[in-house]
């Protein structure tokens, strides 16, 4: 990877993870932070991936797959709980 090719993944991580805090923060409704959550994680998922790219690095795999793993039991369990209020 180029340094051009790094500064623009970071720049469009950095932007995008901004852009999902500020929903966090901000936003109108608990399914629409909990989303934003669920974004950000991926962003981080996206920078620790890319980062293991760059260095050419696999040891950053385990903490990928727990993310993920916990990323979609997270998303689950909320799903289940708001559509559980709503009733």
């Amino acid at each position: 990877m180029t340094t051009l090719t790094v500064t623009v993944v970071a720049t469009i991580l950095v932007a995008a993870g901004a852009m999902a805090v500020y929903r966090v923060v901000r936003g109108p409704a608990t399914l629409d932070r909990i989303v934003a959550t669920d974004v950000f994680l991926a962003i981080i998922m996206a920078a620790i991936a890319a980062g293991a790219a760059y260095t050419r690095d696999a040891s950053a795999l385990p903490i990928l797959v727990v993310l993920s793993i916990l990323g979609f039991t997270s998303t689950v369990g909320v799903a289940r709980f708001a559509t559980r209020k709503e009733e």
